[in-house]
């Protein structure tokens, strides 16, 4: 059975369509021919690359540690070597298998073919002309595609929920925008499975009852959200804190809206499985619901909120819209949710005791304003970033700072982290900030035309020079992060071993830190040719 592993990513890649690609020339010779994905691709020459392995893999090989398998006459020990190979590649969660041709073997060993058939595990030829960085190079230029349509969906999904909940009957709207957007069915369902609005294609018979039993779950006092899954069909339910019902209602069909006097509600959406673009884009929509129908959006606070929000779309200064918010300061949160633990909205909602809370830009993330004087504590089930309270007008800065938090929080695997400015009394207040900002341009000047570079350094330093935490927090391999570190150093014309210039580079980068985004790059790691 292939071992238990977290969810790639990265989008898929379909093998298909590395097949159909001319100038790569792969041939694939066994396993399963249809539905296989790729998420990344690893090449190892070792004779137990599982270790390394994350599943989703294409593993590349040239079969040099075939040198390794033990020999006898009838050829049945290294039948059993291939074998054991294949099947530990499986079990590793590997999607496929990469065997280049040349310069250790001319043909793909049979029995190696046979392995593979066996135990489902694809194995694609790549030959001779074909280096395995332009397979490499051919997979993550279709992961960036992905990811760039998946992030181009999800920003027109985000901008059509916000227009339909500013319109005269706001969850009928976002309702619709939901289905059409996640290209499914929703449902505003109460505890007994009354419906109060649906939108999108009409389910089965099966699926409307597995909504009514999700809706029941989620709104019965347990967690705020839950997941099930049908043949072809992925269910998510979430509880909305809205206003109490004045009674029950019929019924409605597909494609009507629901009561603007909802409450206790559970918003259900059913999408393709194999959609995360879609569960995004209903985590957006179950925060709009849980502000439309909450008991925020008619009271002083709401109201308040709600002009805030006019004023910034009509073009209002962020200092002009803070009287509207009822607080001077406010702390930005980032969230990410431990394994095992749903990413529900209105659950940190209620733990950060703020209605405030939206998708962050890292997939499955969260992200809260929470008012300045109110504290923020580690939560169970969750990895927090925390900035240090702000006026609105340095709300992005904060919210940056909250978003580098976190990747040192997970990077530290600590609940909590937090954002601390130099201090008033440090080191910095003796130099004049223009003179330390002029500095630290000259400074860090040949790096002024590689963001992903001066990322590198900025968090290699914060992670007190460890590669692997590193490579965690940027979502890269290690390998990658010494490559940069070394042309970093180059660039530089520094030795980045010796503590004084880690200091002095330490100090340039945070004088200089709200005047970059330091959201992490994901680049295409660095692996050898075959």
């Amino acid at each position: 059975m292939p071992r238990s592993v977290p969810p790639p990513s990265t989008p898929p890649v379909l093998l298909a369509d590395l097949l159909a690609r001319t100038d790569l020339g792969l041939r694939q010779l066994a396993g399963p021919r249809s539905g296989v994905t790729i998420h990344w691709v690893h090449t190892s020459e070792m004779a137990d690359p599982v270790p390394y392995l994350l599943g989703g893999e294409l593993l590349l090989t040239a079969g040099v540690h075939l040198a390794e398998a033990p020999a006898s006459e009838d050829g049945a020990a290294l039948d059993a070597y291939l074998d054991g190979y294949a099947a530990r590649t499986v079990a590793a969660g590997a999607a496929a298998l990469g065997f280049g041709i040349a310069p250790v073997h001319r043909t793909v060993p049979p029995a190696l073919v046979d392995a593979c058939d066996r135990h489902g595990l694809a194995l694609v030829e790549v030959p001779r002309e074909t280096p395995f960085t332009a397979v490499e190079s051919a997979v993550w230029q279709a992961v960036t595609e992905a990811r760039h349509r998946e992030l181009t969906r999800i920003g027109a999904a985000q901008r059509a929920l916000s227009a339909a909940a500013a319109r005269p009957e706001p969850a009928s709207a976002v309702l619709r925008a939901l289905a059409r957007h996640a290209h499914g069915w929703a449902a505003l369902l109460a505890p007994d499975g009354t419906a109060h609005g649906t939108a999108g294609r009409r389910p089965s018979a099966a699926c409307r009852a597995a909504a009514v039993r999700l809706a029941g779950v989620v709104t019965a006092g347990g967690p705020t959200s839950a997941a099930d899954a049908l043949p072809g069909t992925q269910l998510t339910g979430y509880a909305l804190t809205g206003r109490p019902l004045p009674g029950p209602q019929e019924a409605e069909p597909a494609g009507t809206g629901p009561q603007e006097t909802g409450g206790g509600l559970a918003l259900v959406v059913a999408t393709d499985p194999d959609d995360p673009p879609a569960h995004t884009i209903a985590g957006v929509a179950a925060v709009l619901l849980s502000l439309i129908t909450g008991p925020a959006a008619t009271g002083p606070a709401g109201g308040d909120h709600a002009a805030a929000l006019v004023q910034l779309l009509v073009g209002a200064a962020p200092d002009d819209v803070a009287p509207f918010l009822g607080h001077p300061r406010w702390t930005v949160v980032h969230a990410a949710p431990r394994r095992d633990t749903p990413a529900a909205p209105a659950g940190l909602a209620r733990a950060l005791k703020t209605p405030l809370v939206a998708p962050a830009s890292a997939p499955g993330g969260l992200r809260a304003l929470v008012p300045g004087d109110v504290g923020v504590a580690a939560l169970p089930g969750w990895t927090l970033g925390v900035s240090e309270p702000v006026p609105v007008a340095g709300l992005p800065a904060a919210d940056r700072h909250a978003a580098t938090a976190l990747r040192r929080a997970l990077a530290r695997r600590t609940p909590l982290a937090r954002h601390h400015a130099a201090g008033p009394n440090g080191l910095g207040a003796l130099v004049d900030p223009a003179d330390a900002r002029e500095h630290a341009r000259a400074l860090l000047a040949p790096l002024a035309d590689s963001p992903p570079l001066r990322t590198t350094l900025h968090n290699w330093l914060s992670l007190h020079g460890s590669w692997d935490r590193t490579a965690t927090t940027l979502g890269i391999h290690r390998n990658t992060v010494r490559q940069r570190i070394t042309r970093i150093a180059g660039l530089l014309d520094t030795d980045l071993d010796d503590p004084d210039v880690r200091m002095e580079l330490w100090f340039a980068l945070r004088t200089l830190e709200d005047e970059t985004d330091e959201t992490p790059n994901r680049a295409i790691p660095d692996q050898q040719n075959k």
